[in-house]
């Protein structure tokens, strides 16, 4: 047992001798690391010292050189400065050089301008003198030769002026009628077709006065029921042996006169004979009206129209203007267009098109209201024809714009074939009217003495009184005249102004 202690007590004091010897050892290396990281500690403080010492160097050195920079660039700045202050004293001492010279000028010219004065004030002096003695030897004040010399240079300018315009007038005139009269001399020389005069009213001839009492019948019966069925008026008692058929429609008067013909030619005149004759007389009448429409349609050279449009066209066969057949005013004026056309480089295909179909509203204009271009246009665009010909139809008597060149020529194109000697014809009323109204509407301006209708009422001359109307007045006067012509008045073709102005002086030799 107590051997048993003394291990024990042997174990415990090793146990405490290990311990205390790794806690000796423990400590050692413990104090062996802590010097050597206070030696590597040392190591890096005395590192970064002598790297902080050089930066510090370094930046001493950088200083340095600014600093030796800054002081160069301020010497250099106030050399600068030295030299600009130097050329502005310069420039300074210039200046009151020149200021001193231009006042010195400026006394001259003081000087200068007394001597001038004084000049002045004579030469007012001997003007006013001399004008005294002009004065009292021409007899007239000095206002009144301002005022003679100013009307004199008027007078002469307006001569130079009148002069001028003249010369660029005819000048242009002779230009413009050389060009013209060659394009519608080729085209009028190409074109020629036969014109046919008719009246709006239709006379059926008879064999004898008997048969008007045939044509009446038992208590008018006969000439009712042909009234009725025809839709047109009978006069039988106007002319002898005739008979007077009156419709504002044509193709109705047409199938009215066509239907007389043939009762009178057939002499059975009933009701009921009546009725067929007309209906069978309207069947053909629609049928001419086709083949006419498509006759004018191929003369034209306008192909691919719409039936309604050539039925139209067949119809001008029966209207008249002035005594002008339509239809074939419409054929002539589609190749008058073309060959304008052609001539000025327009498309000759337009023209043609809007040539011939340009008066289509008459053809309805009795039954609609409105003008015959207007309703013309509205029949055309309808039917799809091309807004460019549309414009054409509707412009050629100014109710509209015209948009395009072919526009024009149709518009040209219409006045020859209207304009053209025989083409029209009216009645002599209508043309007295229209003379005396052309001499009343010259004569109605101020400083005219006499007018004068010439051509058939194609020119008007007209004489002015000389001491009323001057040169440059007189070519205003002609201008004016043709306005109000223009404005106020309805005729073919064109009317010539002409104003003449005749100075006269007499004197009696003793």
């Amino acid at each position: 047992m107590g051997d048993g202690v003394t291990a024990i007590i042997i174990g415990v004091l090793g146990l405490a001798i290990g311990f205390g010897l790794g806690f000796l050892i423990r400590r050692y290396l413990v104090q062996d690391k802590i010097g050597k990281q206070q030696q590597r500690a040392q190591q890096q403080l005395e590192q970064a010292e002598k790297k902080a010492s050089e930066i510090v160097l370094a930046a001493k050195d950088e200083t340095l050189e600014i600093r030796n920079a800054a002081e160069k660039e301020l010497q250099r700045r106030r050399s600068a400065l030295r030299r600009e202050e130097e050329r502005l004293q310069r420039r300074r001492e210039k200046v009151d050089q020149r200021q001193e010279r231009l006042e010195q000028r400026e006394v001259s010219l003081n000087k200068r301008q007394s001597a001038l004065d004084k000049k002045q004030n004579q030469i007012e002096s001997l003007q006013q003198e001399q004008m005294a003695a002009l004065e009292r030897v021409a007899g007239l004040s000095r206002e009144e030769a301002k005022e003679e010399l100013l009307a004199t240079v008027e007078e002469e300018s307006r001569n130079d002026m009148a002069r001028v315009i003249r010369q660029v007038e005819a000048e242009a005139k002779e230009e413009a009628d050389t060009r013209a009269r060659k394009i519608l001399t080729y085209a009028i020389q190409r074109m020629a077709s036969e014109h046919v005069a008719e009246m709006t009213v239709s006379t059926v001839p008879l064999s004898s006065d008997d048969m008007k009492g045939r044509i009446i019948g038992r208590g008018g019966r006969n000439i009712r029921a042909f009234e009725k069925a025809a839709g047109v008026d009978v006069v039988v008692d106007d002319t002898p042996e005739a008979v007077t058929i009156s419709c504002f429609d044509p193709v109705r008067r047409e199938v009215a006169r066509r239907a007389m013909e043939r009762l009178v030619v057939d002499g059975r005149i009933h009701p009921a004979r009546i009725e067929k004759i007309i209906a069978d007389s309207r069947k053909e009448v629609e049928r001419l009206v086709r083949e006419e429409g498509e006759r004018a349609a191929y003369e034209a050279g306008v192909p691919g129209l719409h039936p309604e449009i050539l039925k139209l066209l067949g119809q001008l066969k029966f209207r008249t203007s002035y005594g002008q057949n339509q239809h074939a005013h419409a054929v002539e004026v589609a190749k008058l267009a073309a060959m304008m056309a052609e001539e000025l480089g327009a498309d000759a295909k337009l023209a043609r098109i809007a040539g011939l179909l340009h008066d289509i509203g008459k053809a309805v204009d009795f039954e609609t209201e409105g003008t015959h271009a207007k309703i013309g246009a509205e029949i055309c665009r309808r039917y799809g024809v091309p807004e460019a010909v549309v414009n054409c139809i509707e412009s050629h008597h100014h109710e509209a714009e015209p948009n395009s060149l072919e526009a024009i020529i149709i518009e040209a194109a219409d006045a020859i074939s209207g304009a053209r000697p025989g083409a029209r014809r009216e009645s002599l009323d209508l043309y007295l009217k229209r003379i005396h109204a052309l001499e009343d509407i010259a004569r109605s301006f101020k400083g005219v003495a006499e007018s004068y209708a010439l051509q058939a009422g194609r020119e008007i001359r007209i004489i002015v009184r000389p001491d009323e109307i001057d040169d440059l007045a007189t070519i205003r006067l002609s201008k004016d005249i043709a306005s109000t012509i223009e404005e106020g008045m309805e005729y073919p073709g064109q009317i010539k102004v002409t104003v003449i102005r005749e100075v006269r002086a007499e004197e009696l030799a003793k």
